[in-house]
């Protein structure tokens, strides 16, 4: 075949599909327009009650932790209660060398012994048979008094060389071994309280009005799921801490196996009013605007389905529920998957409902 009847044929074929192709483009034009349809799931709207909360992130403190201090001077001669060991109050923990104030006891009692019975004979003779002088009767009377106190004060220091628990708790350290030489004030050995346990947290100074003794509080700890603890608020602070604009409250729950330690951090919610009847939407649905938030319900429209706009106005929010005060009803379709491809006016087709 010649070069001429080649490119004659190419030609030919070409005007043939441009024909074909205006005819189906005619035929395209002549039929329906098409219509974007999409998929979405809604959530009927109804009411309910909400509790608006204040969530704080607490601290945990024992109840009681006292550092023990030794009260008299001298060496440690034993060890009566080991590390970890549970004691009650006023059980002894350890024992100073008493050997110097035991003798020193034993000289007072003597001594307000004499003075004790010259005092009883000065006082029948000069009150019954009128015999001595005034000054030598007031001298017996006086100087019994001051060995009397005198062996009260040394038998006081004695019973100090047992170092004793302060109250009911653990012995959760001892800074002491046998032989260590104390002195009055040195701290020898600690004892907590962790049952019951305190939970200090600090509240922002806007909620101020809001927070007062007696109040509900709800108390968990991540470690512990599903454990929840419902307790009064024991303790608010009268002060704000200028560092942080926050005060402090202080809630008190039980802790019967001392599971919760001190420092373990936990989370607080607190009460701050709570809303019956009302409009709560998922936080989800709600689709952030350049003045504020809309959300987008499925209406019917000229026989089909349709998402329609409506700007709302919240109200307070907790976790991921919010309170919608105005832009929808209850009974409203809300379109809770599927509105951040829609706009208002598109057709829809619910496929789901939550």
């Amino acid at each position: 075949m010649s070069a001429r009847g080649m490119w004659g044929g190419i030609a030919l074929v070409a005007a043939l599909a441009a024909a074909a192709c205006g005819q189906a483009g005619a035929e395209g034009a002549q039929g329906e327009a098409f219509v974007r349809v999409i998929n979405v799931e809604i959530s009927e709207i109804t009411t309910e009650s909400f509790v608006d909360q204040i969530r704080l992130t607490g601290t945990v403190w024992a109840n009681q932790d006292v550092q023990v201090a030794a009260e008299e001077s001298g060496v440690i001669r034993e060890i009566l209660k080991e590390k970890g060991s549970r004691v009650r109050a006023g059980d002894p923990l350890l024992r100073i060398d008493d050997a110097i104030l035991a003798a020193q006891v034993a000289q007072a009692r003597a001594q307000a012994e004499l003075a004790s019975q010259s005092w009883e004979r000065r006082k029948r003779l000069w009150e019954e048979d009128g015999v001595g002088s005034e000054i030598a009767y007031l001298e017996a009377k006086f100087g019994a008094e001051q060995t009397a106190a005198n062996l009260r004060g040394l038998e006081e220091r004695l019973s100090r060389t047992l170092i004793r628990a302060p109250f009911s708790g653990t012995l959760e350290a001892r800074l002491v071994e046998v032989g260590s030489m104390v002195g009055p004030g040195q701290v020898v050995a600690r004892v907590v309280d962790l049952d019951p346990v305190k939970i200090v947290a600090g509240v922002p100074e806007r909620y101020a009005a809001d927070v007062r003794v007696g109040a509900r509080a709800m108390v968990s700890f991540d470690v512990f799921p599903g454990d929840v603890h419902e307790a009064p608020i024991t303790f608010v602070g009268a002060t704000v801490d200028p560092r942080n604009r926050t005060f402090f409250i202080e809630i008190v729950i039980p802790n019967p196996r001392a599971l919760i330690k001190p420092e373990m951090v936990s989370n607080v919610a607190l009460a701050r009013r709570e809303l019956d009847a009302v409009v709560v939407v998922p936080q989800d649905a709600l689709v952030r605007v350049e003045n504020g938030y809309v959300v987008f319900v499925a209406v019917e429209r000229d026989g089909a389905t349709v998402a329609e706009v409506r700007k709302v106005v919240l109200g307070p929010s907790q976790r991921n529920m919010a309170v919608v005060e105005e832009g929808v009803e209850p009974g409203d379709r809300l379109i809770v998957v599927g509105h951040k491809s829609v706009a208002d006016g598109d057709r829809v087709k619910v496929v789901g409902t939550r």
